[in-house]
Parts: structure tokens; C-alpha cells; sequence
């Protein structure tokens, strides 16, 4: 398995930063430091990332796990990104179709809408020819009639028509990790459970970070050329520590998501409506449930644990029983939801959902490079922009020459299956392969589909997983996918593979808490835990799940 990813080698890791003055050091290891890494050791610059929780553990595992092409950023006026975010979703489609998935996508047009239909069908127009969508995904304008036949819970009463157009849907999480183990790959040291607690400077100059391993407790001096803040919903936290929070700053505000079973739900492809605010709002099916969301409202509170209300719950329920009147979702319904915060730059006298999803470079006067802003979509270009100032200030610095990007053109982990193209065929094998090991073909095809070109690295230990899945009364590819998040994807808790290299805490709860217990004591077992580091970590694997079930509780109902 990928050795070079495991958990086991996190101080290894740690240590070679320490010992070697890096070229450049990104903090954050979500999907804007990720597509850092990844483009910087592309060009041939040592690399180190470190990031305080697990990778992805903040807005890179709390979106609407869609590379979203940017419809709604029409609205605003914001051609130009509509164009940027189009393009790369086409990169990033091309280069890890594993983890990326073509989504049909209805947009009701209903009497007393935001939009009519010839503004939705003339958008959407505009949108396919900005965004650069092929041929065959390109709109299609559903008379009313069309429409019922295609989703019969919309309101038949006020339905006017509606657009068919195509999204791309997305694990937010496993992309971010593709990112990762691509870069690490390469030779960039990436260690997750790593925080950097202060900054290290020479001549005033930032010149690297003390980092602490918040599993052991060490601390680690490690020096670097460079210094990206690249944290997200923290990097103001980090530019007040570095003492340049000046100027632009972060504006915060939540999106939650809720998950339902799709026999509640029963939608037939993914729908894009619109809210009695003006707003619009996803419901997208996914095995075997429908996910619902988002909201956008200003946020002043945690940024490890943002909450989801009651009156977040609320809106969206009232949101999806006022567009499908027959449906009559309650609170308890919902079996799992999350939320996640948008690191948004502040804009005087602007609305949440009005504020520009535009990213923005700042350097202080000490050097730090920050990076804010932006969209899962353009990661890549993000980082791109970010490493082309790292590498004009090392030519400067010390007249190196270090070549162009060539993230667009570099399949990600998993994705060297001969682009989309090759998908199928990839699948086909990769569960074929799998059954033959013992698997179900059901378990062996979401392998396959989940892993892509890594499949065969899973499968390779398939004998300990059987073993494990005796012991712990595990399901044989379940026992598989905790051993290679281990050892190939720096798995540390059992939240980490339930819910960010597996998703099934968000999209199978039940089931989730049905194989917790035999999670915990499979990784306990790799790990050599005691019984009271065991007890712990299934502590906080239950304070997840608790989360997970919130929304669900209270007793409000929102019928529309």
C-alpha cells in the first residue's frame, strides 16, 4: 500500500521538515492548500503542508459536493468566473473522473419565481457557452408537460416548464485527498493533526512555523522559504498572529446541508429550485438518499463545530414541502446533516449570498502569503496563481527558474483510468478484480468507482481485511477501505474514515452506527491503542454521530 501516505509516517514526516529548510510551506489542508502542494512539488519545490485537524476536515468535506459550473454566480454578474469555473471543471473532470460525475440538473420554472422562462433557458444558454459545456450536455428547454414527466413531485399548479442542464457532482473530501496523495506522490510531506501555533521569523521576514503534532504533543521548528496561508475559515487567525490583519477581511457565513431517505424524497434526478426568499436551493439523490441544501447566512460562532439550528433545518424543509407540495417532509426525517462555512471576503452593505465568491492574494509586510476566498471548482487555478508569485519570488530572491504550472494535464490519484473516456472500462475491471478476491459485486463496484486507478492498491489487502472482518464483524470491503485509509490515506480516527474517506457517517448513518464499534477496534488493532485511547476515540466517533442526528431531533415541523 502507499507507505508514503500513511499515518504511521506522520513524524517521519514532520521530521524531514524539520531538518531541511523547505522552499514552501503551506498551512491548511484543505482543497485550496491541497492544489498548493500538489502544483508546487509538480514544479519541482520541496513542499511541506501541515493542517491542524484532518485533511479536509473543515469546508472541503461541508460543501454541496458539486464542481459546480457557476450558474447562480450569473445572477451576480460575475462572467468572468462563470468562464474560470467552467473551464476547470472541465480539468478536473478530465483528470480524476473517479471522483467526478456528470449530474443532470432540472431547473423548475414556476409561476411567482425569480425566474421566467425564457430568462432561465436564456441563462442557462449563456452559461453553456461560458462555461465551455459540450455539446451533449447542453441545455434543454422542457415544456410544462416535458417536466411533470420528467419530476412528477413538482407543483403541477404553478409549473410553467423548466431547464435541463448538466452539473457535475463531487466528493468533496476524496477529491481534496486525490489532491493530496497526487502530491505526495511527487515528494511533498503532508501531515494532517499538525498545527501551526506561532510563526518563525529572521530579519522580520516570516520564515516558517512552530508546528505541533497534536497527536503526541511534540513540537517541531520547521523553516521555509515561503509560507502560505492557505487555512480557510482560519486564515484570519493567522494573519492576526502574524500581525497583519489589516485591511480585507473574512466574512463568514454557514451553508447547511440536510440528508434524508430517498423513499421520503423520491426525487428522480438532482433539482435546482427556486426559495420563497429568492434564494435557490439543491435536492440531489445519492445513494439511496436525497440531500438537501444549502443555506447562506452570516456565521460569528465555532469554526471547528458550526451548529446547525432548528431554524436552519426549517428553512430548507419549508424550502422543499413549498416546491414539492405532496412530499411533507418533517424533522424527523432527517437522518443526517452537516454544516460548513464559506470563507467569503467582506464586502460593506452586501447579503450573504450576494458576496463575491472571487479569490484574493494578500502578502504582509512580513512576507506571509495569503490566500482567501474562492470555490471548491477553482482549486485549481487558485493554486496556480498562488504558486506562480512563489516561484517569481525565488527567481527574484535567488534567480531560480522554475517552470509553468502543469496541474491541467496530470491525472490526480485514482484518476489514470484514460480519462472519462476509460472510466467504464476501469470499473468493469476493477470489480471484476474484486469479486474474484472474495468481495460482493456490490461492494467491489463501489470500490472500483471509488478508488479508480488505486483499486488495485485496495485489493492488495484484501487477507488482512478478510481476517479483520472475522474478528470485528466487519463487512470484508469495509475492513478493506480501513486498512488502505491507514495506510495509504493517513486515516488517524475513526471519524477520518467514516466520514472523510468513506462519507457513510453523511449518507448512511444507520449503518454508521451499526459498524462504529468494529471500526474502532480494526483501527485500534493497526494502531496498538490501549483500551482508554480506543474508549476515546469511540467517544468522539459518537459525539459525530450525535451530530449528524441534531436536526432530526427537535420537535418543530415545517410543512410549508
Amino acid at each position: 500500500m502507499g507507505v508514503r501516505f500513511a499515518a504511521t509516517q506522520r513524524t517521519t514526516m514532520l521530521q524531514e521538515m524539520a531538518e531541511k529548510p523547505l522552499d514552501v510551506l503551506v498551512i491548511g489542508g484543505g482543497i485550496t492548500g491541497a492544489g498548493i502542494a500538489w502544483d508546487a512539488v509538480l514544479r519541482g519545490l520541496r513542499v511541506g503542508l501541515v493542517e491542524k485537524q484532518d485533511f479536509a476536515a473543515g469546508t472541503s468535506s461541508r460543501s454541496t459536493k458539486l464542481i459546480h459550473g457557476g450558474l447562480r454566480y450569473l445572477k451576480q454578474g460575475e462572467i468572468g468566473l462563470v468562464r474560470e469555473v467552467g473551464r476547470e471543471r472541465a480539468i478536473v473532470y478530465r483528470n480524476a473522473p473517479h471522483v467526478v460525475h456528470p449530474e443532470p440538473m432540472l431547473l423548475p420554472v414556476v409561476k411567482g419565481g425569480s425566474l421566467g422562462r425564457f430568462s432561465a433557458s436564456f441563462g442557462v444558454w449563456l452559461y453553456d457557452r461560458l462555461a465551455g459545456v459540450k455539446r451533449a450536455e447542453r441545455r434543454r428547454v422542457l415544456s410544462r408537460e416535458e417536466a411533470l414527466a420528467a419530476e412528477p413531485l413538482l407543483p403541477a399548479e404553478r409549473l410553467k416548464g423548466a431547464i435541463l442542464y448538466t452539473e457535475y457532482r463531487t466528493d468533496d473530501a476524496r477529491l481534496t485527498l486525490e489532491v493530496l496523495k497526487a502530491a505526495a506522490a511527487r515528494g511533498a510531506l503532508a501531515v494532517n493533526y499538525a498545527e501551526a501555533v506561532d510563526f518563525l521569523y529572521e530579519g522580520g521576514r516570516v520564515a516558517g512555523a512552530v508546528v505541533c503534532d497534536r497527536l503526541s504533543g511534540e513540537t517541531y521548528a520547521i523553516r521555509a522559504k515561503h509560507v502560505v496561508n492557505a487555512a480557510g475559515p482560519w486564515v484570519d487567525r493567522l494573519r492576526e498572529k502574524d500581525g497583519s490583519l489589516t485591511g480585507k477581511r473574512l466574512h463568514l457565513t454557514k451553508g447547511v446541508h440536510l440528508v434524508v431517505p430517498h423513499e421520503r424524497f423520491p426525487v428522480r434526478q438532482a433539482v435546482y429550485f427556486d426559495v420563497f426568499d429568492g434564494r435557490m436551493v439543491f435536492a440531489i439523490p445519492r445513494d439511496g438518499k436525497t440531500y438537501i441544501g444549502t443555506t447562506d447566512t452570516d456565521y460569528h460562532g465555532s469554526l471547528e463545530h458550526p451548529e446547525v439550528t432548528p431554524e436552519d433545518r426549517d428553512y430548507l424543509l419549508r424550502a422543499v414541502n413549498d416546491m414539492f407540495p405532496t412530499v411533507h417532509l418533517r424533522p424527523e426525517d432527517v437522518e443526517s446533516c452537516w454544516a460548513g462555512l464559506r470563507p467569503l471576503l467582506h464586502e460593506e452593505g452586501k447579503a450573504p449570498s450576494e458576496l463575491s465568491r472571487r479569490d484574493e492574494i494578500f502578502v504582509s509586510p512580513t512576507g506571509l502569503i495569503t490566500i482567501a476566498g474562492g470555490k471548491l471548482t477553482g482549486f485549481r487555478k487558485m493554486a496556480e496563481r498562488v504558486v506562480d508569485l512563489v516561484c517569481r519570488r525565488l527567481g527574484e530572491e535567488e534567480g531560480r527558474r522554475v517552470g509553468p504550472c502543469i496541474t491541467d494535464r496530470v491525472p490526480l490519484s485514482g484518476g489514470d483510468v484514460g480519462g472519462p473516456e476509460g472510466l467504464s472500462d476501469a470499473v468493469r475491471n476493477g470489480t471484476r478484480e474484486g469479486v474474484s478476491r472474495g468481495l460482493s459485486p456490490e461492494e467491489a463496484e463501489q470500490l472500483a468507482r471509488r478508488y479508480g486507478s488505486n483499486t488495485p492498491a485496495v485489493l492488495a489487502g484484501i487477507q488482512r481485511a478478510r481476517e479483520a472482518s472475522a474478528r470485528h464483524n466487519l463487512p470484508l470491503g469495509l475492513a478493506l477501505e480501513v486498512l488502505y485509509g491507514v495506510e495509504a490515506e493517513m486515516a488517524v480516527t475513526p471519524a477520518d474514515v467514516l466520514i472523510r474517506r468513506t462519507g457513510m457517517l453523511l449518507f448512511d448513518r444507520p449503518r454508521c452506527e451499526k459498524v462504529a464499534e468494529g471500526v474502532v477496534r480494526w483501527m485500534g488493532e493497526l494502531f496498538g491503542w490501549s483500551p482508554q485511547e480506543a474508549d476515546r476515540y469511540h467517544q468522539e466517533l459518537e459525539a459525530e454521530l450525535a451530530h449528524a442526528r441534531r436536526a432530526g431531533r427537535t420537535n418543530r415541523v415545517s410543512n410549508g
